[in-house]
């Protein structure tokens, strides 16, 4: 097959593109720039794509001795992820941006055009595993569950999954570092990249503030009493503790959290631990990683990319997926994904549009 290996200048997409060149397909790689005005270096694990990840991913593409390109998505990735993540966060909600590119870059405006240029797949370095199924490729969980971003890929459908390609899904982290290191490729200790690539910093509050600009508002407890000031709903995520700016103690002395935002009128509501439990969430946006289920089904349910998997129960209510949870979680915001499993499969996904409890409590 004709490859297209995703080589973003680290080690996995390294180790993906040279075993898919071992398993004899013709490969070329492609380096994606997706910063209008990239950093010259890395600040350790933190960002990426930037002129050092550039010049990584070319010296990869020499060794494996393959045709190396850059193909500039800058302006699509605004539009796309990051115009997206600040709207999201500006409406009260908490996105993923990881998985937003994941389905409008990498495996819709890469994959389309790879499919143009007459490439078969397009080959990177997730941790994930494709596995023909009945009804054709299934998504499942990597073998490594430290490093497994299944959850992150599962917008991905049928079509598209039949183009992908993810080598690494059946090793662990410590193996591709090694076989990297016997391969002689420079990026064999390369810090891994965290944190959101388009923050390098890391302060994803003053990035918003700086998008969005300060606006003072009120903190409030469920009593609606005023116990605090912001300077931009935009800054909080439901669940969140660190970062208010409190000046009433709760009567009993216990922590709060923040339970819920109101981006129009610019309100932070706080309360006890207690109060972020849910038990029901509601998603829309229905992404199936093979056919639709029919009616109601028993499932495995995760809400955050390395969160810890639940047993619930999923109903398809016109365009809404309804999931109950037979355990309570905690901190589950609007703008997250569901991610719904059976097994190491992938079902497919959802945008939470709202969590609480089936029966609801006084608190």
């Amino acid at each position: 097959m004709r490859v297209l290996a995703a080589l973003s200048g680290g080690v996995d997409s390294a180790v993906a593109a040279a075993r898919a060149l071992d398993a004899g397909h013709d490969v070329t790689a492609v380096h994606l720039a997706l910063s209008s005005n990239p950093q010259r270096f890395r600040s350790g694990a933190r960002g990426c794509c930037s002129l050092e990840d550039s010049r990584d991913a070319r010296r990869v593409a020499d060794l494996l001795e393959i045709p190396y390109y850059v193909w500039d998505l800058a302006e699509q990735f605004k539009e796309d992820v990051v115009d997206n993540f600040v709207a999201e966060y500006s409406a009260g909600r908490t996105p993923n941006p990881c998985l937003r590119c994941n389905e409008s870059i990498k495996f819709s405006a890469v994959l389309d055009r790879a499919v143009a240029l007459g490439f078969d797949a397009v080959c990177t370095g997730h941790y994930a595993r494709l596995v023909d199924g009945p009804q054709g490729h299934e998504l499942h969980r990597s073998v490594d569950d430290d490093k497994d971003q299944s959850y992150v890929l599962a917008v991905l459908e049928p079509d598209q999954l039949a183009r992908a390609m993810f080598p690494l899904g059946a090793s662990h982290k410590s193996q591709v570092r090694a076989e990297a290191k016997q391969r002689g490729l420079l990026v064999a200790d390369k810090p891994d990249s965290h944190d959101i690539c388009f923050i390098p910093d890391g302060d994803t509050r003053g990035f918003l503030a700086a998008q969005l600009g300060k606006e003072k508002g009120p903190i409030v407890d469920v009593s609606g009493e005023v116990v605090g000031q912001h300077e931009g709903a935009y800054a909080f995520t439901v669940g969140q503790r660190r970062g208010l700016d409190l000046n009433v103690s709760a009567p009993d002395r216990s922590p709060r959290y923040v339970l819920s935002i109101e981006p129009v009128t610019n309100t932070v509501t706080v309360g006890p631990g207690s109060a972020l439990e849910v038990d029901r969430i509601d998603g829309e946006q229905l992404k199936w990683c093979g056919s639709t289920p029919d009616g109601a089904f028993d499932c495995e349910v995760q809400v955050r990319a390395h969160g810890e998997a639940v047993t619930g129960r999923a109903e398809l209510m016109d365009e809404q997926v309804v999931v109950r949870l037979q355990q309570p979680q905690h901190g589950v915001a609007p703008g997250q994904a569901v991610v719904l499993y059976e097994g190491t499969r992938v079902v497919g996904s959802a945008t939470i549009v709202r969590a609480g409890l089936a029966i609801p409590s006084d608190v």
